[in-house]
């Protein structure tokens, strides 16, 4: 048994692995076809983008390795002082970081860049991990809530600062790991009630938004008194209060938008919600996109066809906006091929968390699932127009070493965490 415990590929699950190629191989081509140039068209040139990309790829095996040859233990063990750590390359930003675009965000070496943040997720998920796993945690404890909470604000709140509250928007993910775990429902309902209070407010303002929840509110008052009087009776303070805190909501909506909002963000909220047009200025990227999305049609323009892939129309598309050279050049058949593909590599990822024998095995595997889809859902959105426009990248297809190799340590420390419970018995 020792000797087949060395073996650091026993029990790994070569479809998820296959999965992590095959999303590597498909976003490389598009990063190839969105920086290749016409006169230029080799496969290895190291100064370009999609050439360093070929160097990120082949470092990540190396990291792969690594990851498998530590014990599996030795994440849940040390789960607490990888992610104090993690915090502590966080701050170390806001004084020997290196600014780029209007972020502090990576640390410079020489002319490689590091981006922290990429790997904190993981770390993340390690940490709640390891605090849901533990014998006494129960997520109908207020106290085990508010540590829950904890695990998540330290991260976002220091990525928001940087700023980059994009990326910090992905730990709230987290949200469906919790509620998987024992959160009660009552969380998710405030926070999807709270999401639809505030565009509701944005589209049609603080007034009429205030009146329609008053008129919910009675209405939802006259049913408990007819229908439910016993719960009535004890429920019906509640109710009142759950209005107030809505009203005061509804009131403070107005405030933080104007007056915490960058007017950045404010215009893409707009624009969003279809309150201004502009395709000219904030609104660009965005109509650049999905104009370059609907020009690939059904089957696509072929591969290193993409005319406005071709003619740089789309700001940053071998990063945030690298799925509008799938929807161009791969046309809506290749584009559902992409989705398809990664909806079953989450899906994968979900049926493994299942079959864990180990607690903290399963949240991690959750947790990572969430995160992937997070990034792939925001991604997918805001290249559509769908949602406004968040810098963070599509897993495994947007160009740059820290979010690829962040990526990969999430995905093979589950990886490794599974191919242990064959020694779990």
């Amino acid at each position: 048994m020792r000797s087949k415990k060395n073996n650091i590929f026993l029990g790994i699950d070569w479809l998820l692995v296959l999965f992590y190629f095959i999303l590597i191989f498909l976003g490389w081509l598009n990063i190839y076809a969105a920086t290749v140039t016409e006169d230029e068209y080799e496969i290895i040139n190291l100064s370009s983008e999609y050439g360093k990309q070929i160097i990120w790829i082949g470092l990540s095996v190396p990291i792969i390795l690594l990851i498998l040859m530590f014990d599996a233990k030795m994440y849940e063990k040390y789960a607490s002082i990888i992610y104090v750590t993690s915090l502590i390359s966080l701050l170390g930003l806001f004084v020997f970081g290196k600014n780029i675009n209007g972020a502090t965000s990576w640390y410079g070496f020489g002319i490689f860049s590091l981006q922290p943040s990429e790997f904190v997720k993981a770390t993340t998920a390690l940490a709640m991990a390891k605090l849901v796993s533990e014998k006494m945690f129960n997520l109908k404890n207020l106290e085990t809530q508010i540590q829950s909470i904890l695990i998540l604000f330290f991260p976002a709140i220091l990525i928001t600062l940087q700023p980059d509250p994009g990326s910090a928007l992905v730990y709230g993910a987290f949200i469906f790991v919790l509620y998987r775990e024992g959160l009660p429902f009552y969380f998710i309902t405030v926070g999807i009630t709270a999401l639809i209070l505030f565009i509701s407010t944005l589209i049609f303002g603080y007034f009429i938004t205030l009146i329609a929840s008053l008129v919910l509110f009675f209405l939802i008052l006259i049913y408990f008194y007819f229908y439910r009087k016993r719960a009535f009776k004890r429920g019906w303070l509640k109710i009142i209060g759950i209005y107030i805190m809505s009203a005061l909501f509804i009131f403070s909506i107005d405030f933080v938008f104007n007056q915490v909002f960058e007017q950045r963000h404010r215009d893409r909220f707009n624009i969003l919600l279809g309150k201004t047009a502009d395709t000219k200025s904030i609104g660009y990227n965005t109509n650049q996109s999905v104009t370059t999305i609907a020009n690939g049609g059904f089957f696509g323009k072929g591969f290193l066809e993409g005319e406005r892939t071709k003619g740089d129309f789309v700001p940053e598309q071998q990063t945030d906006y690298i799925f509008t050279t799938v929807g161009e050049e791969w046309g809506f058949l290749g584009s559902s091929i992409v989705i398809i593909l990664f909806v079953l590599f989450i899906l994968r990822i979900i049926q493994i968390a299942e079959r864990q024998k180990s607690k903290f095995s399963r949240v991690y595997g959750y947790s990572i699932a969430a995160i992937f889809f997070t990034h792939f859902t925001i991604n997918i959105g805001m290249v559509l127009g769908l949602l406004p426009t968040i810098g963070i990248p599509l897993p495994f297809f947007s160009y740059g070493g820290s979010a690829l190799w962040g990526f990969t340590v999430l995905l093979f420390i589950f990886i490794k965490l599974d191919a242990n419970r064959i020694y779990e018995w």
